[in-house]
């Protein structure tokens, strides 16, 4: 652990194996700094793993910023976040969750999981209270045998209904 107290370039870093709980939020890293006079951003690099265990969100990525004061997360690189309860899980390599409004951005090289469907896009939008996800850039989903392509979709992941705009094919199996 090493610091800075300077009035304006507060940082405190923790590395090896560095833990930090931030109300119910758990991360974990190789490294981590504190920044700000009140340790309000949380710098996660080199294994991030985080869990907010009230709400059930579980995720992993190459690096993370925590706003504390927002309640932003911002993941960079390899990320997954796991919603374990609504059955989701969504890959990306930018995802911002916003805490207060429930809301996640995902972007490039998308893919969400729930069941036996298959979502990808290079831009998906999660609603995770209202249980939507909206796609757009190339998306495709893969439900059971079927396959919906649109210039945007949206899925209810509460029904798996899925919901097409623009330029539509597909194919549908019995």
């Amino acid at each position: 652990m090493s610091g800075n107290k300077a009035t304006g370039k507060e940082v405190t870093i923790l590395t090896g194996n560095a833990e930090v709980r931030s109300d119910n939020l758990l991360l974990k890293a190789d490294r981590i700094e504190l920044l700000g006079k009140d340790n309000n951003l949380i710098d996660c690099s080199g294994s991030v793993w985080g869990n907010q265990e009230e709400k059930g969100i579980f995720f992993r990525s190459d690096r993370m910023i925590y706003d504390r004061d927002k309640k932003i997360a911002y993941l960079e690189g390899n990320s997954t976040l796991e919603d374990k309860k609504n059955e989701v899980v969504a890959r990306g390599r930018y995802i911002q969750y916003d805490e207060n409004s429930e809301i996640t951005v995902f972007q490039i090289s998308v893919r969400l999981f729930k069941n036996n469907m298959v979502c990808r896009s290079e831009h998906a939008v999660y609603r995770r209270d209202e249980k939507l996800l909206d796609l757009s850039g190339y998306p495709v989903v893969y439900k059971n045998n079927d396959e919906f392509r649109a210039d945007k979709i949206r899925v209810d992941l509460d029904t798996d209904d899925v919901t097409m705009e623009g330029s539509v094919a597909g194919s549908i199996k019995e």
